[in-house]
Order: structure tokens, then C-alpha cells, then sequence
């Protein structure tokens, strides 16, 4: 690829903007809850935004053209099945729980709901899954590096780390919401011409549909059975693993996610954080799954376009989205492009790393190594805990490459961790009787579930190091599996050893039961202030999208 002069100004002054913003918010950081969560006093079109936006990172718009290119319109479950309606219950249900408690992290609401045992479990596997998360993310844009500048694997890693760096340090948890703001724009104006270029090339929605089988063209048409499809799942795996387990699973338990709502700054505006940008949600398939429908259409029609093998001749098809930018994008428009995956790739790591500092920084360190210490200590810990936490995402990226489409690895990883935890949130916040003991030993036997589901199931040459029981037709059915799995165990594990363990008193669980806790009342709030309807509108039109793509 070559770079013009224009080009190159786009790159340059997109990182000149982002780590500035870092610098001027420095001033601003006088405490570890200024580093940490932004002293809750962010506005709702930002943290709605940055909702949104901290989720769209690298393995998410590389990953979902992947996915587009590898399963079809089927990919967009991810979004109307796997996302919308989570959102909304987020809003609607969860957000009293977490907002109300004053909560600091999801695992600090463990600890006021159940113990520390439970907490400290939950803060050590979420620590674990943002580092692979934002190792994802390193490898998409090393990946993007080195495909579209002749970069080195390795030296392409160190350069996008130091960026991230530089303006998560310096402004901690506000500087990245307020650059994920930025990014959301910079993403949506960047890829957006691939489409439309695309549709062109291939003659509109018309030839797209032509040049693609029917199974790549329908949501839930061809999920009889796992044979009739790509991604290799009937109709209720799809909807219990990812329509249940998975999606209420990442976007109501994250600390991610949930954390840009926890900044909000009231009880409404956090409430109607996940549900306003469930609108945005719901249209970013036209951006980040069209292009690999039309990528594939191109092969299919013979187009001058070619998907990119690995060296043992599988399909990479995480190259497809640099690959269209590369072969469509004129200067000028290829440094836009180029800066767009580059936001993506910032707004997930930098995500990642700040929700990796909280929690280790309140819920690991001030929790169990050093109580009691000053502001400014822990504020230092923040910072370092930054800087710790690039440098294990550095050595995570390299595990990355062992799967051809990094969705399926991200799927795999929310399996093990979010899966089993949802099931524990599920009873915690709506059974009075759930324990802590009965909370603690289901997340392990949850867990637990996960690794040996993985470990006596095949899909793709991964898996079935306990042997090989069933094998799964791709990754993602595996997936979708592990999580039915551990949500299923944790479950039941719970409910049994809470029936015969000691429950705590009901006055201490107000706030954080639903049962137990003042319900809000919207009478005279306008309709865009009221969550409950803006929620059911939210949903009706995710209901529409799905009827229409059957």
C-alpha cells in the first residue's frame, strides 16, 4: 500500500488529537476516582457514546466482517438477538443495582451482595479475560500494520501499545471515554465507504443477494439443524448460548460496558445510558458486516478481489476488512480508512485496560494487598497498573493468532467467564435466598463446566485435550455451547447449596435485591426520560429488523 502525503496527515493528526486529550485531562486528575471512574459526572450523550463505542473495537469490526464473510447475515444475531434486548434489560433492571449501590466495579456489587470470596474470584477472572480481550485488540492492529504497511508482527505491536499508553495514563478513565467519543465517529466515516463502494462494484443490494448462497442471506430461515448453516447452529442453540447466555452474560456483568453507564451522572441518564445507544447497536451491521457479505459476493462474481490465505491455506479472514480498504480506498480516503481501524483498535485496548486497572486497583489490591493506604497511593497503583497491564496484553496478541476469525476466540473466552457469572448475577439480584457460598461455588463449578466442555468437544482442530466426545461444525457453535454449559451448571450449583447454606438478613440485602428494593416510579418524566419506554421502543423495532431478514 501506498500512503500520500494527505494520507499520512489524517494518521498523524488523529494521534496528535487523541494523546492531546490525554495531557489536557491531566491536570484534571487529582484522585484515584478522577483516574479510575471519572468521579461519575460524565454526560449521557458521552457515556452513551462511549457505551457503544468501548465495545466497537478491533475484534469487534474486524471480527464481525470476519464473521459477515464466514457465516453470512446470520452474523447479525450478534447484534439484534445477542445485544438490543441485554442492553435493555441492563438498563431497565441492573443499572438500579449497580448505579444505587455506589458501586465502584462489578465486582465490588459482589462483594456488598455476597462475600469476598465471590468477589475476588470474579476480579481475578475478569483481570484474566480483559487481558486477553485487549490482546485481541493489539493483534487486529499489529495485523492491520503489518498487512497494509509492510510492518513486523512484533514492532507493530510495541508502536500501537505506546499509543495506547500515552493518553491512558495520562487521563486515565476520562480520557478514553472522551476519545471513544471521537472513535465512534472515526470509525462509522471510515469504514462506511467500503460499503458503499462495494454495493457499487457488485451492483447494488440486488447483485450482493445474487452472488451469495441463500443460507448467507437469512437470520433464522436456514437454522433447522446445525448442517443447514455456516456458523454451525440450530435455532435454540443460538438462542438460549448467544441470545441469552452470552449476550446477557458480557452486557449486563462486564465491567467494561457497564462501567461507561457507572459514570453516568445520575440514577435516569445511567439507566438510559445502555438503552440510547442500543439505537446506534442496532444499525452497525450495515457497517461491520456488509463488508464481508460483499467481500465474498466479489470472489463469487469473479471480481478483481481475492481473500487472503494463512500459510496452511485456511482462509484469514480477518484480513478481509484492511484488505477491501487496500484495494478501493484512493488517497486521501485510505488514510481516513487506515485511521478508523486504528480507532477501533484504541477504543477497545484502551477499554480494556482502564476497566483492568479498576478493578485491580480497587477490588485486588486496596481489597487484599494493601487496605488503608492514601488517595494518592492508590492513584499511583492505578497508573502502574496501566502500564502492567499493556505489557501482558503484548504477550497475549501472539495467542490470537492461532484463530482465523477472532470472534470465535473472543466467544470462547466469554464462555469460561461471563457465562457462569450472569447465572450468578440472575439469582443474586432476583432470589432473596441465594448465598454466598452457594454464589462462590457455582461460579467454580460453572467455570469448571466450561473448561471440560471445551475439553471433550472439537470444532475447528481446537479442543478435545480431555478427548473427543462431539464435534462441533465451527468454532462459534462450540462456543455458544461452552456457555449453555457453564451458565447451566453455575445455575444449578448455586440454587442447591444456597437451599442448604445460611442466607443473610433480608435488611441487609435492600438496594441490592429487586424484591427488597424500592421500586422507581416515572410518573411525570417525559417519555425520553423513561426508560421503560424508550426500552420497549428499542425492542419493538429490534423485533422488526428480525422479521424483515428472517
Amino acid at each position: 500500500m501506498q500512503l500520500g502525503f494527505f494520507d499520512y496527515a489524517i494518521i498523524i493528526l488523529y494521534f496528535v488529537f487523541v494523546v492531546g486529550i490525554g495531557l489536557l485531562l491531566k491536570r484534571k486528575i487529582k484522585t484515584s476516582a478522577d483516574f479510575l471512574s471519572s468521579g461519575r459526572n460524565i454526560p449521557l450523550w458521552i457515556t452513551s457514546l462511549a457505551f457503544i463505542s468501548a465495545n466497537l473495537g478491533a475484534q469487534e469490526v474486524i471480527g464481525m466482517v470476519a464473521s459477515g464473510a464466514k457465516y453470512g447475515i446470520m452474523t447479525g444475531h450478534f447484534y439484534w438477538l445477542g445485544a438490543i434486548p441485554a442492553m435493555v434489560f441492563l438498563g431497565v433492571f441492573m443499572m438500579p443495582f449497580y448505579y444505587g449501590s455506589r458501586a465502584r466495579s462489578v465486582p465490588e456489587y459482589l462483594v456488598l451482595r455476597f462475600d469476598e470470596k465471590t468477589r475476588a474470584f470474579n476480579a481475578l477472572s475478569f483481570a484474566l479475560m480483559t487481558i486477553f480481550s485487549s490482546g485481541i485488540s493489539l493483534y487486529a492492529l499489529a495485523m492491520l500494520f503489518q498487512a497494509m504497511l509492510g510492518w513486523e508482527f512484533s514492532f507493530s505491536i510495541l508502536i500501537a501499545a505506546g499509543i495506547v499508553m500515552a493518553y491512558t495514563f495520562t487521563g486515565g478513565l476520562t480520557s478514553a471515554v472522551y476519545n471513544e467519543t471521537l472513535q465512534f465517529f472515526l470509525i462509522v466515516l471510515g469504514i462506511a465507504p467500503v460499503v458503499f463502494i462495494g454495493l457499487d462494484q457488485i451492483g447494488g443490494l440486488s447483485g450482493l443477494v445474487a452472488n451469495l448462497p441463500d443460507s448467507m442471506t437469512h437470520t433464522w430461515t436456514h437454522m433447522g439443524s446445525e448442517s443447514d448453516n455456516a456458523m454451525g447452529v440450530n435455532w435454540w442453540q443460538m438462542a438460549l448460548g448467544l441470545g441469552f447466555v452470552l449476550s446477557f452474560g458480557y452486557w449486563c456483568t462486564d465491567f467494561l460496558v457497564v462501567q461507561r453507564a457507572m459514570i453516568a451522572r445520575n440514577m435516569n441518564e445511567a439507566q438510559r445510558t445502555p438503552i440510547i445507544a442500543a439505537l446506534p447497536k442496532m444499525l452497525m451491521p450495515l457497517v461491520v458486516i456488509l463488508p464481508g457479505l460483499i467481500a465474498v459476493a466479489l470472489v463469487n462474481a469473479n471480481y478483481d478481489f481475492a481473500l487472503t490465505l494463512k500459510p496452511d491455506g485456511s482462509t484469514n479472514y480477518d484480513r478481509i476488512l484492511p484488505d477491501m480498504i487496500a484495494r478501493f480506498y484512493p488517497n486521501g480516503l485510505l488514510g481516513l480508512g487506515l485511521t478508523a481501524l486504528l480507532a477501533s483498535f484504541m477504543s477497545g485496548m484502551a477499554g480494556n485496560v482502564t476497566a483492568f486497572n479498576s478493578v485491580f486497583t480497587f477490588d485486588i489490591y486496596q481489597a487484599y494487598i494493601k487496605k488503608g493506604a492514601s488517595d494518592k497511593h492508590y492513584l499511583t497503583v492505578g497508573k502502574i497498573t496501566t502500564i502492567v497491564g499493556i505489557i501482558l496484553s503484548v504477550g497475549t496478541a501472539y495467542l490470537a493468532q492461532q484463530f482465523n476469525n477472532i470472534m470465535d476466540f473472543l466467544q470462547l473466552v466469554f464462555g469460561f467467564v461471563n457465562a457462569p457469572l450472569f447465572a450468578t448475577f440472575f439469582l443474586g439480584m432476583f432470589w432473596k435466598r441465594t448465598t454466598a457460598n452457594g454464589a462462590f461455588w457455582g461460579l467454580i463449578a460453572g467455570t469448571t463446566a466450561a473448561a471440560v466442555t471445551h475439553g471433550i468437544t472439537l470444532a475447528e482442530n481446537k479442543g478435545a485435550w480431555l478427548g473427543n466426545v462431539h464435534e462441533f461444525k465451527s468454532s462459534m457453535g462450540q462456543a455458544f455451547m461452552i456457555a449453555i454449559a457453564a451458565f447451566t451448571v453455575c445455575f444449578v450449583f448455586t440454587a442447591l447449596i444456597s437451599l442448604f447454606t445460611k442466607p443473610r438478613k433480608e435488611e441487609e440485602l435492600i438496594g441490592l435485591v429487586y424484591s427488597l428494593t424500592p421500586k422507581q416510579q416515572f410518573t411525570g418524566v417525559t417519555w425520553l426520560k423513561n426508560p421503560l419506554i424508550l426500552g420497549a421502543i428499542i425492542l419493538f423495532l429490534t423485533l422488526m429488523v428480525n422479521i424483515l431478514l428472517f
